[in-house]
């Protein structure tokens, strides 16, 4: 089962996505971390993520580019987060700009879920700003919209999570 989790910063996708997987019973719980600590910032991000995950059972593998080469345990339930810098990491590497990561991306999220029992996937709602662009921002606004729209294709159940509450797009509180 795939299970796409949207949300703006702080709506609370996250601990809504862990509970997800918890949901799905025992298992092996595996965490693709895929935040590079670039600052204090997104050292602070990790260490919150990290504690909020705490004694959950979770197995983090850091991953920050390259899922089509991923192999894991068969079986076993994961959480991707997130996918807003995947596409980043992807796309702003340091051999270059890579501008169309979205295909690449998506065969990626395939190979995850031909392994895994279950996948839950966290993105970020940033279409919503209403801010024009220009350049290579807009080119990743534009990916990271058709790699959202491809993983809503492929998913048994989509929610955006608002103000901590989940609002079911396809699927449903039961899928």
């Amino acid at each position: 089962m795939l299970v796409v989790v949207t949300g703006g910063s702080g709506s609370g996708k996250s601990a809504f996505a862990e509970e997800t997987v918890l949901s799905f019973g025992e298992a092996r719980r595996l965490y693709i971390a895929t935040m590079q600590a670039f600052d204090e910032e997104s050292h602070r991000r990790i260490r919150r993520h990290r504690c909020m995950r705490a004694g959950k059972g979770f197995e983090t593998v850091e991953r920050y580019t390259g899922l089509n080469e991923l192999v894991l345990p068969k079986g076993s339930v994961v959480l991707l987060e997130c996918m807003s810098n995947l596409v980043a990491n992807e796309m702003f590497r340091e051999d270059g700009f890579h501008p169309e990561v979205a295909g690449e991306i998506t065969d990626g999220v395939k190979n995850i879920l031909s392994q895994a029992e279950h996948l839950v996937i966290v993105t970020n709602e940033i279409f919503s700003d209403g801010i024009l662009y220009e350049g290579e921002s807009e080119k990743y606004k534009e990916q990271l919209g058709q790699i959202n729209c491809n993983l809503a294709e492929m998913a048994d159940s989509v929610v955006e999570v608002v103000y901590g509450i989940p609002v079911w797009h396809k699927g449903g509180e039961k899928a």
